[in-house]
């Protein structure tokens, strides 16, 4: 049977005690490929990826290299969350790059999507090669697989392939979750003792903040994205709607708009809420957010983000608009 393919008898994980047996025979089975030997794991903080890192750590402990990338392009507070709880709670083999100046440098002037895209594709792969050159006798990689990756393309997505090192390095894969579906992978997650706010994140981009920060990235607009969607979430979960709305985001396009503050005239820009409802991805509804909510969380980005004079929500829904702006 190819190991790609979900028995039809596969029982799916839905309650802790399917997942405490899912966690015992995956232990057992990575154990059992890798032996003594060692695995590289491209550590985002996604729940694919922290799910796997955290079976891995059950599985072989320290013979688990674990490499997380700050590319400057994170939400507020992810590269401390993931030092937080991989290396100080769980006491993992983390290696933590700090390379937000070598990819924003590398994005300067550069407006196309795509060409943005490939820029921070390319760039993590050239940072994650020269990490995996310097760890020694490394013989597998693991890889946040899981199952609607494997179903929607031809092989293993681009964004858990990481560039085609294993056929560069001779690397054998290690992939734990990749029948499970993202559902069940949430379950396994919080049984192994990983937060919420890591186990339920909401979907996020490969090329994180850059594609919400439209147009050539400039650092300063860059801030006012990561600040004012660290408000949005916060205000979401104070009113009991995280977890309830599927995705919600602030974009900070590339234009600006006359003001006044403080008796001054002001040419800064707009933030612009997105929050959507979606099945599958393929359409969406826009959330109806209450006023009082809405006020507030305009009122807090106009006082307390740099930069921006006017708040804007996106009532645009899939078709015809996509839930990302690029």
């Amino acid at each position: 049977m190819d190991s790609n393919v979900r028995p039809e008898s596969m029982v799916r994980i839905t309650t802790p005690e399917l997942a405490d047996a899912f966690i015992k025979e995956q232990v057992e089975a990575l154990q059992k490929q890798i032996g003594d030997g060692k695995v590289l794991l491209a550590l985002s903080g996604g729940v694919d990826s922290s799910v796997v890192a955290a079976l891995l750590i059950k599985a072989i402990g320290k013979n688990l290299t674990c490499v997380h990338v700050n590319h400057g392009l994170l939400r507020k507070g992810e590269p401390e969350q993931v030092i937080e709880v991989f290396r100080n709670q769980m006491n993992a083999n983390l290696v933590y790059v700090d390379a937000t100046d070598r990819f924003l440098d590398k994005l300067a002037g550069v407006s196309d999507p795509e060409q943005k895209r490939k820029i921070i594709g390319a760039e993590f792969i050239a940072v994650f090669e020269e990490e995996a050159k310097k760890i020694e006798g490394v013989k597998f990689l693991g890889q946040g697989t899981i199952y609607p990756d494997i179903l929607e393309s031809d092989g293993v997505k681009a964004h858990h392939n990481v560039g085609g090192l294993p056929e560069k390095f001779g690397f054998e894969l290690v992939e734990p979750v990749k029948l499970l579906f993202k559902d069940e992978v949430r379950v396994v997650g919080k049984q192994l003792g990983l937060p919420d706010s890591m186990v339920y994140r909401q979907p996020f981009p490969g090329p994180g903040l850059g594609v919400r920060c439209t147009g050539a990235i400039t650092r300063d607009r860059l801030e006012a994205v990561r600040e004012s969607d660290a408000i949005l979430r916060e205000e979401f979960a104070n009113a009991g709607l995280q977890g309830k709305v599927w995705q919600y985001f602030t974009i900070v396009p590339d234009y600006r708009s006359t003001g006044v503050k403080d008796g001054k005239r002001l040419w800064d820009w707009p933030v612009v809420i997105r929050a959507v409802n979606t099945k599958d991805a393929m359409t969406a509804t826009v959330e109806e957010i209450p006023w009082p909510l809405l006020n507030k969380i305009t009122q807090r980005i106009l006082a307390e983000v740099k930069g921006v004079n006017r708040v804007l929500y996106d009532l645009s829904p899939k078709p015809c608009a996509t839930i990302e702006w690029e």
